[in-house]
């Protein structure tokens, strides 16, 4: 049965560099992220975002994150793969979820599904998972 978690998240840095910016056409774009984790998840993380930006505002990405701290009193780090696509300011298409093997430390065996959510008001990421 997994366990369900929540936390809160911040965003601490954000690096975003175009790597094919066609004139007429989506920009491609390379972002380095750094997030902070409250809640049942207290940790921070490095994620490297591969991303598209359509000339209509609409954007989709995928990324590898590397998450290091605790989940509720175990320690350690993993790693964890998501993406989605973005239409008129709504995610839609996501998915996340924690590469098998990537645990370390306390966190060893861990594996699971993960979600984001952030609007104006709250940021939010939720993982639900089990230990082998």
């Amino acid at each position: 049965m997994s366990i369900h978690t929540k936390s809160d998240f911040k965003i601490i840095s954000w690096d975003q560099h175009p790597y094919d910016e066609p004139k007429e056409d989506s920009k491609l774009l390379k972002t380095d992220v750094k997030r902070s984790f409250q809640g049942d998840i207290k940790a921070e993380s490095t994620a490297v975002l591969l991303m598209c930006l359509a000339a209509n505002g609409s954007a989709g990405y995928v990324a590898t994150e590397r998450v290091v701290g605790r989940i509720g009193s175990r320690s350690g780090s993993f790693v964890i793969q998501h993406g989605g696509a973005v239409e008129a300011g709504n995610v839609t298409d996501s998915f996340g979820y924690v590469v098998p093997g990537s645990g370390t430390g306390e966190l060893q065996g861990l594996r699971g599904h993960c979600g984001w959510h952030h609007d104006e008001h709250e940021a939010t990421f939720t993982l639900d998972y089990d230990i082998e």
